[in-house]
């Protein structure tokens, strides 16, 4: 499970950046809506992916709950997913 999470994060991540820093600037200064309807349907879906599996290694990792706040908060915070995974997810 750690492994499918670890990747949906960093897919989340990616989408995040890719929606906030490229389509959002497009779509206001180029007048071109279609990447953020095209990112934002994969973007919310592994947005979602990531706070269900969040919820189900819980246990596993034994958050408390400043630990598991902070992995939460992490999915709306830019690069935010990518702390997560250093901080949080890779073993030594």
């Amino acid at each position: 499970m750690e492994k499918i999470f670890r990747i949906v994060a960093f897919l989340e991540g990616v989408s995040y950046i890719l929606l906030l820093f490229i389509a959002t600037p497009i779509k206001y200064l180029a007048n071109d809506p279609s990447y953020v309807k095209m990112l934002g349907m994969p973007h919310g879906m592994l947005f979602i992916a990531y706070v269900i599996l969040a919820f189900m290694i819980r246990s596993e990792y034994k958050w408390n709950s400043r630990q598991f706040s902070v992995v939460l908060i992490a999915s709306i915070i830019p690069f935010g997913t990518f702390y997560v995974d250093k901080k949080y997810l890779k073993k030594a």
